[in-house]
């Protein structure tokens, strides 16, 4: 009785991109071959579907086989004897291995990556659109790279670089991931789930830049915020005590660049935003109210302003003149607050901007 073999014998390992991708969406192979038909690979290479179904069943073996590798980069890199690879080819297998889709990923952002969260990835695939098995790679990619990084000293970009040789851009958005989960803030909130993963990429990255000892050029973990920092923050309740003098000096600068109406609204609700912004600042020392510092911004500022229909000109021209208005007053020089201050106002006005969603 005769059998059919497909036999391929090769020393030297063959990637198709186009294959390789479809494998790293999360297509069966048989789902593979029929979207390569219907993009006309018959027609274009002459070849017969089931030498294509062949080819395309080979590749996903061998890209099964290199999946343990992958999930260590610097061995697939340099350190294996298996697979003969290219190096710009190694790179290309982990870039597009760990790439993620920004959907997906804010769904995990905020939340405890467990067992019982990977059982319940059917729904994140079919809220976004995503298959499961790229759900499940995604979800198990983040959690290695969290569990490597959280606890290294330095840089998170640098030491996501070095131990998953990423590329920098895809570095830094796996930085954000962390940061995030580090810090324990509270993303799951319904009235968070409107911010999108760049809003929340966008708004880590300026922490980390100005709130860390990142900002002191001392030795640092990028996952500590500077303690000192945040224990002068209390003091700048002194703009509270100076409040008329603040309002008087905002309300002067913005008249001539605000509507009517919306200098009216400025004039009467001066306090009620002076308190949110300061009242914010005075508790980010405490652990708890430091976790629920994107809720804060959402109900104490954004939803007030969203109310009066502030435009995004208005909100960013009221930020920066309330911000320069306080550097500018005595009471802050002297308390020696000028520098705190600044580094807060510089990390809030960009968070607000970015997440004032109209």
């Amino acid at each position: 009785m005769l059998s059919e073999v497909d036999v391929f014998i090769s020393n030297y390992t063959l990637v198709d991109p186009e294959i390789y991708q479809l494998w790293v969406d999360g297509y069966s192979s048989s789902e593979a071959v029929n979207t390569l038909s219907q993009r006309g690979i018959c027609q274009q290479t002459n070849a017969p579907i089931e030498l294509v179904a062949s080819d395309v069943l080979d590749h996903y073996r061998t890209y099964s086989l290199l999946e343990r590798l992958l999930q260590m980069p610097p061995q697939l890199a340099s350190e294996q004897l298996a697979f003969q690879i290219e190096p710009q080819t190694s790179q290309m297998l982990i870039e597009m291995y760990y790439e993620f889709d920004d959907a997906v990923v804010r769904d995990f952002v905020g939340k405890k990556l467990s067992a019982k969260h990977r059982k319940e990835l059917d729904e994140v695939a079919e809220k976004t659109g995503v298959s499961l098995k790229s759900c499940r790679r995604q979800f198990d990619n983040v959690k290695r790279v969290l569990k490597v990084i959280e606890d290294l000293p330095g840089s998170l970009v640098t030491n996501i670089k070095q131990c998953f040789l990423l590329p920098d851009e895809l570095a830094k958005r796996y930085a954000a991931v962390v940061f995030i989960a580090c810090m324990r803030f509270e993303m799951n909130k319904k009235k968070l789930q409107y911010l999108t993963f760049p809003d929340l990429f966008h708004c880590a990255n300026t922490m980390m830049s100005l709130w860390t000892y990142r900002y002191t050029g001392s030795e640092y973990f990028d996952t500590d915020l500077d303690r000192e920092f945040l224990l002068d923050l209390p003091e700048c309740r002194v703009l509270l005590e100076n409040e008329k003098h603040h309002k008087h000096l905002v309300c002067i600068k913005l008249k001539p660049t605000l509507l009517e109406r919306s200098y009216q609204e400025l004039d009467m609700n001066f306090r009620l935003y002076s308190r949110a912004i300061i009242g914010i600042a005075c508790n980010l020392h405490r652990s708890r109210e430091l976790r629920s510092f994107f809720s804060d911004l959402v109900e104490r500022c954004l939803e007030p302003w969203r109310q009066v229909n502030w435009s995004h000109s208005d909100l960013r021209n009221f930020l920066s003149t309330y911000t320069q208005c306080a550097l500018d007053m005595d009471v802050l020089r002297e308390a020696d607050l000028k520098n705190a201050f600044d580094r807060y106002m510089k990390v809030v006005t960009s968070c607000v901007l970015r997440m004032y969603h109209q």
